[in-house]
Protein backbone atom coordinates (compact mmCIF):
# COMPACT_ATOMS: atom_id res chain seq x y z
CA UNK A 1 0.00 0.00 0.00
CA UNK A 2 1.44 3.63 -0.89
CA UNK A 3 2.14 5.49 2.48
CA UNK A 4 2.47 8.54 0.89
CA UNK A 5 -0.83 8.58 -1.39
CA UNK A 6 -2.93 7.09 1.88
CA UNK A 7 -1.37 10.13 4.13
CA UNK A 8 -2.07 12.56 0.97
CA UNK A 9 -5.63 11.47 1.04
CA UNK A 10 -6.35 11.38 4.41
CA UNK A 11 -4.76 15.01 5.06
CA UNK A 12 -6.36 16.34 1.83
CA UNK A 13 -10.09 14.75 2.67
CA UNK A 14 -9.79 16.95 6.30
CA UNK A 15 -8.63 19.60 5.07
CA UNK A 16 -11.49 19.82 2.64
CA UNK A 17 -8.85 20.05 -0.77
CA UNK A 18 -10.14 16.82 -2.68
CA UNK A 19 -12.76 16.10 -5.39
CA UNK A 20 -14.63 12.52 -5.28
CA UNK A 21 -15.92 10.86 -8.19
CA UNK A 22 -15.53 10.38 -11.89
CA UNK A 23 -18.00 13.30 -13.13
CA UNK A 24 -17.17 15.74 -10.61
CA UNK A 25 -12.88 15.24 -11.28
CA UNK A 26 -13.48 15.29 -14.79
CA UNK A 27 -15.30 19.14 -14.14
CA UNK A 28 -12.34 19.84 -11.60
CA UNK A 29 -8.89 18.56 -14.02
CA UNK A 30 -7.93 21.64 -15.04
CA UNK A 31 -7.62 23.04 -11.65
CA UNK A 32 -5.90 20.25 -10.00
CA UNK A 33 -2.81 18.82 -8.55
CA UNK A 34 -2.79 15.52 -9.06
CA UNK A 35 -5.67 12.78 -9.99
CA UNK A 36 -6.44 9.22 -8.93
CA UNK A 37 -8.39 6.78 -10.74
CA UNK A 38 -9.38 3.36 -9.17
CA UNK A 39 -8.72 0.58 -11.54
CA UNK A 40 -12.97 -0.21 -10.77
CA UNK A 41 -13.19 2.52 -12.09
CA UNK A 42 -14.30 1.86 -15.93
CA UNK A 43 -16.44 -0.80 -15.04
CA UNK A 44 -18.74 1.58 -12.70
CA UNK A 45 -18.45 4.32 -14.95
CA UNK A 46 -19.56 2.55 -17.84
CA UNK A 47 -22.52 0.27 -16.10
CA UNK A 48 -24.17 3.79 -14.60
CA UNK A 49 -23.62 5.09 -18.22
CA UNK A 50 -21.20 7.79 -16.61
CA UNK A 51 -18.16 8.89 -18.12
CA UNK A 52 -15.09 6.68 -19.33
CA UNK A 53 -12.46 6.96 -16.55
CA UNK A 54 -9.67 6.01 -19.14
CA UNK A 55 -10.37 9.25 -20.64
CA UNK A 56 -10.03 11.10 -17.71
CA UNK A 57 -6.13 9.84 -17.82
CA UNK A 58 -6.10 10.71 -20.89
CA UNK A 59 -7.06 14.38 -20.52
CA UNK A 60 -5.18 14.56 -17.38
CA UNK A 61 -2.05 13.72 -19.21
CA UNK A 62 -2.85 16.07 -22.33
CA UNK A 63 -3.01 18.89 -19.84
CA UNK A 64 0.23 17.57 -18.29
CA UNK A 65 -1.29 17.23 -14.36
CA UNK A 66 0.14 13.85 -12.93
CA UNK A 67 -2.29 11.38 -12.96
CA UNK A 68 -2.06 7.78 -10.67
CA UNK A 69 -3.64 4.43 -11.50
CA UNK A 70 -4.63 3.11 -7.86
CA UNK A 71 -4.26 -0.32 -8.31
CA UNK A 72 -7.34 -0.85 -5.29
CA UNK A 73 -10.69 -1.13 -5.81
CA UNK A 74 -13.00 2.16 -5.36
CA UNK A 75 -14.00 0.54 -2.00
CA UNK A 76 -10.12 0.36 -0.95
CA UNK A 77 -9.76 3.86 -2.81
CA UNK A 78 -13.01 5.60 -0.28
CA UNK A 79 -11.63 4.23 2.91
CA UNK A 80 -8.20 5.79 2.00
CA UNK A 81 -9.87 8.98 1.87
CA UNK A 82 -11.46 8.49 5.52
CA UNK A 83 -14.60 8.30 3.91
CA UNK A 84 -17.69 5.51 4.44
CA UNK A 85 -18.16 5.09 0.81
CA UNK A 86 -16.45 3.94 -2.67
CA UNK A 87 -14.93 6.75 -5.06
CA UNK A 88 -13.43 5.97 -8.04
CA UNK A 89 -11.59 8.86 -8.66
CA UNK A 90 -10.14 11.52 -6.68
CA UNK A 91 -8.41 15.05 -7.94
CA UNK A 92 -6.26 16.97 -5.17
CA UNK A 93 -7.08 20.85 -5.78
CA UNK A 94 -3.83 22.83 -6.42
CA UNK A 95 -4.33 23.93 -2.14
CA UNK A 96 -3.51 20.18 -1.13
CA UNK A 97 -0.30 19.45 0.44
CA UNK A 98 1.12 16.60 -1.56
CA UNK A 99 4.03 15.12 -2.88
CA UNK A 100 3.20 14.26 -6.22
CA UNK A 101 6.92 12.48 -7.08
CA UNK A 102 7.16 10.35 -4.37
CA UNK A 103 3.26 9.24 -4.62
CA UNK A 104 3.95 8.04 -8.33
CA UNK A 105 7.30 6.52 -7.21
CA UNK A 106 5.55 4.19 -5.00
CA UNK A 107 2.37 3.45 -7.13
CA UNK A 108 5.29 2.63 -9.84
CA UNK A 109 4.85 5.70 -12.72
CA UNK A 110 6.72 9.06 -13.47
CA UNK A 111 5.44 11.86 -12.81
CA UNK A 112 6.31 15.81 -12.54
CA UNK A 113 5.31 18.51 -10.07
CA UNK A 114 2.98 20.78 -11.81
Amino acid sequence: MNKALEKSLRDASKEGNLTLGVKQVRGALKDSKLVVVSKSADSAALASGGTDASSIMQEAEKNSIPAVSFEGTSVALGRMCGLQFRTSAVAFSPLAEINVNEIAKEEGHDAKES
